[in-house]
């Protein structure tokens, strides 16, 4: 942490004043954070589910609408409405210290079209667990190696290599299962309907999702000045971030738009749209939304409260939350409908070999 600050002398100013409310909170509030992080990671684990409803539209109508909701007009209402000053903000930052949140947030917006299509193709309870295990892989070992490559020799850096290996057997057993998984629902019941999609080319694209999707914590890495002066010109430590997220959100927006905006004009999907049943369709993408950025806030929250534990123990109960839920929703949804029971014991072991690879890669924040 302190080489880090080192570097970003904003971040380090900012982290002073963040780091008063987490110590106290540390002693009053750990449990009520913990409590928070729990139910922020089940609210954005289960964010896909109300996909799994929709009838009318095709998944590039419900993901416009999600994308809409909760990369562009939530995160504008929360920094217009938490962060006082929002336009100073922006105008009195260095125009690099703009831009970087921007072109990594344009990138994650790309590894959130993929997870989009993966999870379309492999369902919630098989790509969520994938694309959020190797996420927490690379979005720490990313930062670590930009900011603190001294660090990769220390107790944190050595728990993270101790995770690799931990991380890469539970995909072996979600690779068997979900290779299991389609051999069983083709072979099985006509009235089953099998997730849709080829499964290799579906597990290529959540692991893309997993290697990139961590540009988020680049975005928000960098931008210390931003949480700087959004504290100088009165937010508080929780919403000062939000000025940050907007930017980050924002161009992680425009990928989405692009890619959604292709697949309605080349199918005439936008005609969708105005069929009978559209509000209800509409209010299942923005349902989502609400599920997923409801989720990111209250993590906020959360590890605010817990204190200086919050990105380390505070983020694998956020992840291991996320992993569990998506992966019950997804069984209760009927993803796993048809499979024997050696198949499903062979995706409950991936699932606890993944979460316990993230226990193990948080405990270097400990440190």
């Amino acid at each position: 942490m302190s080489r880090r600050l080192r570097r970003t002398p904003g971040l380090r100013r900012a982290a002073r004043v963040h780091g008063a409310v987490q110590e106290s909170a540390l002693t009053e509030h750990f449990w009520l954070g913990m409590v928070i992080i729990l139910l922020g990671g089940g609210l954005n684990g289960s964010f896909p589910l109300p996909m799994n409803y929709s009838r009318r539209w095709r998944w590039e109508n419900t993901w416009l609408v999600f994308a809409l909701t909760a990369l562009l007009i939530l995160p504008w209402i929360l920094a217009g409405g938490f962060v006082p000053h929002l336009r100073q903000v922006y105008r009195e930052v260095p125009l690099l210290t703009l831009a970087l949140p921007l072109a990594f947030g344009f990138l994650w917006g790309i590894a959130q079209v993929t997870f989009g299509l993966g999870l379309k193709a492999l369902g919630m309870a098989f790509a969520f667990p994938i694309v959020a295990g190797l996420s927490a892989l690379f979005g720490s070992l990313l930062p670590l190696l930009v900011l603190s490559p001294a660090d990769l020799l220390q107790p944190r850096g050595i728990l993270l290599f101790l995770s690799i290996p931990v991380l890469f057997v539970g995909l072996g057993f979600y690779a068997s299962a979900g290779l299991r998984r389609n051999r069983e629902q083709a072979e099985g019941s006509p009235s089953v309907s099998p997730i849709r999609g080829s499964f290799a080319v579906g597990l290529a694209i959540c692991i893309f999702t997993g290697v990139v999707g961590p540009s988020w914590n680049l975005g928000f890495a960098f931008s210390g000045d931003i949480l700087r002066k959004s504290l100088g010109l009165g937010a508080s430590p929780i919403t000062s971030t939000y000025a940050i997220w907007a930017l980050v959100l924002t161009a992680g927006f425009i990928p989405n738009l692009l890619y959604c905006a292709f697949l309605l004009f080349r199918d005439r999907g936008w005609l969708l749209f105005g069929t009978t049943g559209g509000a209800k369709e509409a209010f299942l993408g923005v349902s989502m939304a609400l599920l997923w950025l409801s989720g990111i806030v209250l993590y906020g929250v959360g590890a605010t409260l817990v204190g200086k534990y919050g990105t380390s123990v505070g983020f694998a109960l956020f992840v291991s939350s996320q992993i569990l839920t998506s992966n019950s929703l997804g069984v209760l949804a009927g993803e796993w409908k048809g499979t024997s029971r050696g198949t499903k014991k062979v995706l409950y072991s991936g699932l606890a070999v993944v979460v316990a690879s993230v226990i193990v890669l948080s405990l270097g924040g400990l440190f």
